[in-house]
């Protein structure tokens, strides 16, 4: 079936000498294609150049449903990143973001919601000034389209169990206390236009990040140690 998308560059694998294969997060849903000989020819209507982490394209796609790889007709940017690439703070989140949503993105059905948090998200991060919580923020509000967002009642209790992902009065092996669960509360209340207002210093934000992650962990089965995290830490060191 010729479809008219949009979609998110998740990863890109060469395969063999000359050609990649590109999983994308579309309108449609999670999608994988093979793109022949684009690594080879100069003749090539699909450039190569198109599919870098998180690019925001428009395909025409051919879309099967036998359980093999798609093919993509005509390709072109959607949205052009007039920042990011001259960003090296920016870069690594994208390489980062990339990575968590490789691991975290499962299901192949369609789900608008998702698609439209992510392409405004990254549009966001293009023109964002103030990037140091993005990260955070992001991962929090992902959680809320994975089906995982931490429950918020309860607000005033001494422990949060990250297997639960609830407020409760008791310790556990899953749960954050002390002043991790101090800046996880104050998270909550956080959004892309007041992230700036999260005052944290390099330590908590690595604290910080690291509960997300381990929440991730809890709650993915196939998310997987991120090799973009090393990176990303030293940035912002």
């Amino acid at each position: 079936m010729i479809v008219l998308t949009k979609a998110i560059v998740l990863r890109i694998i060469k395969f063999k000498d000359s050609s990649l294969i590109v999983k994308c997060y579309t309108e449609q849903g999670l999608k994988s294609y093979l793109l022949k000989g684009v690594l080879g020819s100069r003749k090539s209507k699909i450039k190569s150049a198109y599919f870098q982490p998180l690019n925001l394209l428009e395909i025409v796609a051919n879309h099967n449903d036998k359980g093999t790889l798609n093919s993509i007709k005509e390709v072109c940017l959607s949205y052009a990143y007039s920042n990011i690439y001259n960003d090296v703070t920016k870069q690594s989140l994208v390489l980062f973001l990339a990575e968590v949503l490789n691991f975290s993105l499962q299901e192949e059905e369609a789900n608008n919601a998702l698609f439209n948090f992510l392409y405004s998200s990254f549009q966001r991060l293009d023109n964002q000034k103030d990037i140091a919580n993005f990260h955070l923020v992001f991962l929090l509000k992902l959680t809320k389209y994975l089906g995982f967002y931490p429950q918020t009642k309860n607000l005033d209790c001494a422990y949060f169990n990250l297997q639960e992902g609830l407020f409760e009065t008791r310790n556990s092996p899953t749960s954050i206390q002390d002043k991790k669960i101090i800046v996880f509360k104050t998270l909550l209340g956080i959004n892309f236009d007041n992230m700036e207002t999260l005052k944290l210093d390099k330590v908590q934000r690595q604290q910080l990040l690291d509960v997300l992650i381990n929440y991730f962990e809890l709650h993915l089965s196939g998310f997987k140690k991120l090799n973009s995290l090393p990176i990303l830490q030293s940035v912002f060191n």
